[in-house]
């Protein structure tokens, strides 16, 4: 059955950037396996993707080739990183609203709320132990794609940001 996400979620620029996303991750997992002491950062969206970083377009590149290869073999779990931008909002917000939540009665004063300080900070801890797993969750059911389809990588064009080293990855597909 499918439901209104799905639906959703298979929209041609949805899923554009969903699988871009997901590639987008598998070339950093791999770029991270040959470079490993490197600063990295990625940027998805319907084009492609970017890669920032002190890394060439070779090296890119390569690992986007190889990335993709390895998605249509079946390692659908490379769309999923750890330092995704979905991780970190979903820990933020399920911290901020376990805090908030702890902070209910508390009352007006400073001193009531100084009280519950110690219950906001273990709702808190609570909630980002159940936000690694969900944001993970997220991510493999909602913002990426292990499953590339008929995506294909164009090119690799270096893309200066300032001071930045930043590479456009174009795909199709």
């Amino acid at each position: 059955m499918t439901t209104m996400l799905d639906t959703f979620l298979n929209i041609d620029p949805v899923s554009r950037i969903r699988r871009n996303h997901g590639l987008e991750h598998a070339t950093l997992h791999v770029l991270a396996s040959r470079h490993p002491h490197k600063n990295m950062a990625g940027y998805s969206n319907t084009g492609g993707f970017w890669i920032m970083g002190d890394l060439t377009a070779v090296d890119i590149d390569s690992a986007a080739h190889e990335a993709l290869e390895r998605m249509q073999k079946g390692e659908h779990g490379l769309a999923v990183h750890p330092n995704c931008g979905t991780n970190f909002v979903t820990s933020g917000a399920l911290a901020g609203a376990a805090g908030a939540f702890a902070m209910f009665g508390a009352g007006p004063r400073i001193k009531d709320k100084f009280e519950r300080l110690s219950l906001a900070a273990l709702f808190a801890t609570l909630a980002l132990i159940v936000a690694q797993p969900l944001g993970n969750l997220l991510q493999a059911r909602v913002t990426t794609s292990g499953y590339p389809g008929t995506l294909q990588i164009v090119g690799v064009t270096p893309t200066p940001r300032g001071s930045m080293k930043a590479h456009r990855v174009i795909t199709r597909g």
